[in-house]
């Protein structure tokens, strides 16, 4: 598949363990590797997140919760027990963000072409060093014993915690950061990207989100 403009771009769907599958129906990983150079972001993509922090408010972020993409991330993160006006859905944090700093703060390369895929789609993307993941990624429950990261001060997993795994283990919490081990570095030159669906949010929308991100990567 490609980009509207031709980009090509490899996607590949991720597992979903068997469980997670039956007890949440419609969950979705889309993946695509992209070559890049982390470091600061072109002034168009700077200029595109100025483009988006005009258009958000404080009516605006009201109104967003009840959206139909918010609204069906929402819905999931209560379903994996996550209380989604404790912990906001990705789409609702990054306009809190927007709110609390006056405008989407640029934050580099491949953290300003996240954040440009997730305000335009409201679908969360993420970003792994590609030379740091063993094969292909996938959701499941953490098991016992297992943490985010291999550092004697990696952090444990609750077990039956939902988590982004490739074969050797954990490289992420879902919805949630990488381990530090699998993150974007200055020396990173590919990465995997990770867009996260749900029931309710179409499969075409799921792969604009990782369009959206691979352009703004390749521009870079």
């Amino acid at each position: 598949m490609s980009t509207p403009d031709g980009f090509p771009v490899c996607l590949d769907d991720g597992w979903v363990a068997s469980a997670v599958a039956a007890e949440l129906p419609g969950l979705l990983l889309r993946t695509a590797r992209v070559e890049c150079v982390p470091g600061r972001s072109p002034d168009g993509l700077r200029h595109q997140l100025r483009l988006l922090s005009d258009r958000m408010n404080g009516a605006r972020a009201i109104k967003l919760r009840s959206d139909p993409v918010p609204q069906a991330y929402r819905i999931c993160f209560r379903l994996v027990g996550l209380d989604p006006d404790v912990t906001l859905t990705p789409v609702e944090q990054a306009a809190k963000e927007r709110l609390f700093h006056g405008d989407h703060r640029s934050r580099g390369l491949v953290s300003d072409a996240l954040l440009l895929a997730l305000v335009e789609t409201g679908v969360p993307v993420y970003a792994f060093d590609e030379a740091a993941l063993a094969g292909p990624l996938g959701v499941r429950a953490a098991r016992s014993g297992e943490r985010l990261g291999a550092g004697e001060y990696a952090d444990e997993v609750t077990p039956g915690r939902l988590v982004v795994a490739d074969p050797e283990g954990v490289v992420g919490v879902l919805f949630g950061a990488p381990a530090p081990e699998r993150r974007v570095t200055a020396t990173t030159r590919a990465v995997r990207l990770v867009a996260v669906g749900v029931a309710g949010v179409p499969r075409i929308h799921v792969e604009e989100a990782l369009f959206c991100c691979a352009e703004a990567l390749r521009a870079g």
